[in-house]
């Protein structure tokens, strides 16, 4: 599925959609999953979670509840459940089914995917604040809806002065900074590894990357295929819930939004 076709990289924001279902397998009896033309729905990657919602049949008004969303082999397959039907006496029928070539209207759950939008930019914040100070690479991230969990590279772990970079950081959110995000030539991000803060991690075989950058002049610029708010002044504050260490040189905090 090319960048066209998957709306979030364009708009963040996009709550509600049209598209039409190109391919559509059942799971089970209960449940299927279908691929559009076009998705603004997040698939689970990057320690980001999928979106859900709704998909609406334009022909008949049927609602099928969107579960779960992922991304394999360049597709994005929505697992969706059937809804039940009966007849006019109240006997059952076989559930609904979305076929190729359905047109839907799809609802993405936007109080589920705002709260990990404000989770991702503040990890990119956090995160640049560590690197610019220790020099660290990110081993693992991954956020949910009540906290965020992100791996470092680090050998030295001084609980006192990770807790001045969130300090620094909450001062940083709390600039009302702009978000932008835009695409670049593959050749020319890999001239800059500063843009790719995952440790051990290349960007996958593509023509252009999409570049998620905080501030202008910028104080973080990376590349990043998740969804990320418009402004710092919608995240909050970071507030550190735990400190680990991990074993050699894996430090993990834990912060939540508050």
């Amino acid at each position: 599925m090319g960048n066209g076709n998957v709306l979030y990289l364009q708009d963040c924001y996009l709550k509600e959609f049209e598209a039409e279902v190109n391919k559509a397998e059942n799971k089970d009896e209960k449940s299927q999953f279908v691929i559009l033309d076009q998705t603004a729905f997040y698939p689970d990657s990057g320690g980001q979670p999928y979106d859900t919602g709704i998909m609406t049949r334009l022909s008949d008004g049927r609602t099928f509840k969107v579960v779960y969303v992922g991304k394999f082999s360049g597709n994005i397959p929505h697992e969706v459940e059937k809804p039940e039907g009966s007849e006019g006496d109240g006997s059952a029928v076989p559930r609904s089914e979305l076929k190729p070539g359905d047109k839907v209207k799809c609802s993405i759950d936007w109080d589920r995917r705002q709260v990990f939008m404000r989770y991702h930019t503040a990890d990119h914040v956090l995160t640049r604040v560590i690197i610019n100070h220790t020099g660290a690479k990110i081993t693992g991230n991954q956020i949910s809806l009540e906290k965020s969990r992100v791996d470092f590279d680090l050998e030295d772990f001084d609980r006192e002065a990770f807790q001045g970079y969130v300090k620094e950081a909450n001062e940083i959110l709390s600039r009302s900074i702009p978000v932008k995000k835009y695409f670049m030539p593959m050749e020319e991000a890999m001239k800059n590894p500063d843009l790719f803060q995952l440790k051990d991690k290349l960007p996958p075989n593509l023509k252009q990357l999409r570049i998620v950058q905080v501030g202008q002049p910028a104080f973080d610029t990376s590349a990043c295929g998740g969804c990320h708010v418009d402004n710092t002044s919608e995240i909050g504050r970071i507030e550190i819930i735990k400190m680990e260490n991990k074993g050699k040189n894996n430090r993990r905090i834990y912060f939540r939004l508050v």
